[in-house]
């Protein structure tokens, strides 16, 4: 830790008034020491994290934190502020900032050293002799543990005259009472806790032992917030009188509990802001769910919870707690967003097989024509040196792998309702929809019914001697039976005809209608950026080219979705280009990499401009991609494959008319940005980077931290 923090990295009169002030002056003793490449770039991470969740603790503490590409080494900045600064803690301003910056591959070493010091903020003495320092070689001691609490003695004159940019302690400042070991002593403590070991004595032999907890604490970076919970849950365990054993899944790695400590354990706390890895180890047990800051703000009342239950007989149920899609989710869903989770679980694992297949069939009829479909199996016929064998072979593939998009995404829909149980018949029930011509909507109403079926047989009671043959033999066997029986008897021949009456509908369509349709895509595909409505307009058209021989119509409207789809990303780089004063510096960054991934048709490109000022960029957005799609549709422009962008401009039926519809959608996009931004006043930061001046909101999603 000697070198994590340093007398140049402490700040004892910070005189910022914003969050963002003051993690831009702190960063800038970063960059002075070489330890930040890139100050606009690291300060854009801080506030993605920042913008997941605040880092504001009660007592006056903010840790701002994250980890990043532009970091080179693990350091740590301290500054006090003598107003106080808002970071969103319940209490009110923080007076004690810590910013940590870690590298993105940063090694458990560090990590753990780090994850001591969030431990240490829960002892008063420590924060006390922080707001007591006077000068930053003794604060940077005292962080790196070779100055203890006790050695900061104000004298008299000193508690009558505090040093410039100290602060009294927060009102609410209410912490565990703590120990005068020193930061570097505390990371054996903090490697203990990866391990489940709090330091608690093991439970005695006595006939009356203590009410035994046993916790999970996690957060998005796994640095700070994590540990902090863990350390506030021990000392509130001790305080209370009750064993606990916390299990740490930090940036470090972790070590699951002992089974047997888990098994003896009278309750469960899961404190935790992503998901818990293995939860299901907890299930048939009093459990208390909450998120990371409620063990660090208020742990007593946590064990208090998980007691009461424990005496009223509330336990989770018996089995997996949660599929891989509720895990993820926030607690209270209705059923309409676990619906939209379930269909999106299906999609995403879908999306590659579409990518993949649509791209070696597309690249199949480029090097052979058209009539490659028409070319014997290669297993029968293939010659080296001819282009045509080559060709065939990559259609052949592009086919297999196509065969797989119903039944992958009736697999995974189930997957994400039932967790692996429904795989198998998912699986079966698209095979199924495929065997009936039930296309797309045979595959979605075959993953949805398969989750309910497993979902059903996980409900019933059955003896202990059957759970272990429960979903390897007895769900898979029934809940295929069912769902074949489902697909091939009672619904499978409505849902045919109706993917057939749709199908029949599309390579009607022409003229007006099918340039309003155009519009529609476009309008959904620049709706939200590659999120569900977004992905509703890209499954809706792959669907119609995920065959050896798709209509015209059908190609028709996966160009015009394509088209729209590459608008945004596109126009925002070219906004950023012709205006770059109406953005502040991350986003003229993040412009220079919308020109790529724009052109490989990646709309999320656009996501840091809509993040940031959306009421602007998405209807602009929208706006653009209508035009795009209406048209690419007038135009009559074709594509064979799925993805690509402009790399695959030589699949493309009329492609000089196709980039001239994306051409005028995104200089209609761009206009209206340029208008809409120039109507306001010019953002801070846009021009120059003035010192203290934080990254504008945008920057909060400018990009993505590297979490845990």
């Amino acid at each position: 830790m000697s070198d994590m923090i340093t007398a140049e990295l402490v700040d004892l009169g910070l005189s910022a008034d914003t969050k963002e002030a003051a993690a831009r002056a702190l960063a800038e003793r970063m960059v002075a020491l070489g330890r930040v490449t890139d100050l606009d770039g690291f300060l854009a991470d801080v506030a993605a994290r920042e913008a997941q969740m605040p880092t504001g603790l009660d007592g006056g503490i903010g840790i701002p934190h994250c980890r990043s590409e532009h970091v080179t080494e693990p350091t740590l900045a301290f500054g006090r502020s003598a107003e106080g600064i808002d970071f969103g803690a319940a209490d009110g301003p923080a007076d004690l900032i810590f910013l940590i910056a870690a590298p993105a591959g940063a090694d458990d070493a560090h990590l753990t050293i780090l994850s001591s010091l969030a431990r240490q903020l829960m002892n008063d003495e420590f924060t006390a002799a922080l707001r007591a320092v006077r000068d930053a070689g003794t604060a940077a001691a005292l962080i790196r543990g070779e100055a203890s609490p006790a050695d900061v003695t104000a004298s008299p004159a000193d508690a009558a005259e505090p040093a410039a940019g100290d602060s009294e302690p927060a009102a609410g400042d209410s912490g565990p009472a703590g120990t005068e070991d020193s930061v570097a002593a505390s990371a054996a403590a903090s490697a203990d806790a990866a391990t489940g070991s709090t330091g608690t004595p093991p439970p005695s032999a006595e006939t009356a032992r203590p009410f035994r907890i046993v916790a999970v604490t996690s957060c998005p970076t796994g640095i700070a917030h994590t540990y902090m919970a863990a350390e506030s849950l021990e000392n509130a365990g001790r305080e209370a009188g009750v064993e606990v054993l916390v299990e740490t899944q930090g940036s470090a790695g972790f070590t699951r509990l002992d089974p047997a400590a888990i098994e003896a354990a009278d309750g469960v706390i899961f404190a935790h802001d992503v998901p818990v890895r293995d939860k299901d180890r907890f299930a048939g047990k009093p459990t208390v769910d909450t998120g990371v800051k409620a063990a660090i703000n208020r742990p007593g009342e946590l064990i208090a919870e998980v007691r009461g239950k424990a005496a009223r007989g509330e336990v989770t149920a018996a089995g997996p707690a949660g599929t891989p899609v509720e895990r993820t989710g926030e607690s209270g869903e209705g059923y309409g967003t676990k619906l939209r989770k379930w269909l999106m679980s299906g999609v995403s694992y879908m999306v590659p097989f579409v990518a993949a297949g649509g791209l070696l069939i597309a690249l199949g009829f480029a090097i052979g024509g058209y009539d490659i479909n028409k070319a014997p199996s290669v297993t029968d016929h293939f010659v080296w040196t001819q282009a045509d064998s080559w060709a065939a072979l990559l259609f052949q593939i592009g086919g297999v792998a196509f065969a797989f998009l119903v039944p992958v995404l009736a697999g995974y829909i189930a997957y994400g309702m039932a967790d692996r149980p429904g795989l198998v018949p998912g699986f079966v029930g698209g095979s199924i929809a495929l065997t009936i011509n039930a296309g797309f909507l045979g595959g979605l109403a075959a993953g949805l019914i398969s989750g309910a079926v497993v979902m059903a047989i996980q409900r019933v009671r059955i003896p202990a001697a059957l759970r272990g043959i429960m979903p390897v033999v007895v769900i898979p066997l029934i809940s295929s039976a069912i769902v074949g029986f489902l697909m091939f008897v009672v619904i499978g021949k409505p849902i045919a005809s109706a993917q057939k009456g749709m199908t029949d509908w599309l390579n009607g369509l022409s003229g007006a209608n099918a340039v309003l349709l155009g519009a529609l895509l476009g309008l959904m595909m620049c709706f939200d950026l590659g999120g569900p409505v977004n992905k509703v307009a890209y499954t809706f058209a792959t669907a119609g080219i995920a065959v050896s021989d798709p209509s015209d119509s059908a190609m028709k409207i996966m160009a015009a979705a394509m088209a729209a789809g590459m608008v945004p990303p596109l126009a925002m780089a070219l906004a950023t280009t012709v205006r770059g004063r109406l953005f502040n510096a991350a986003e003229r960054e993040n412009g220079k990499a919308a020109w790529v991934l724009g052109a490989s048709f990646i709309s999320e490109g656009a996501i840091p401009f809509a993040a940031a000022d959306p009421l602007r960029v998405i209807p602009s957005s929208m706006v653009g991609g209508a035009v795009t799609g209406a048209l690419s549709m007038t135009f009559e422009a074709t594509l064979r494959a799925p993805h690509g962008g402009i790399f695959v401009v030589p699949l493309i039926g009329n492609p000089l008319l196709y980039l001239v519809a994306i051409a005028a959608g995104v200089c209609v996009t761009t206009a209206l940005v340029i208008v809409l931004k120039g109507l306001r006043k010019p953002v801070p930061g846009a021009a120059a980077s003035a010192p203290g001046q934080g990254p504008a909101a945008s920057a909060a999603e400018a990009k993505q931290p590297v979490a845990a």
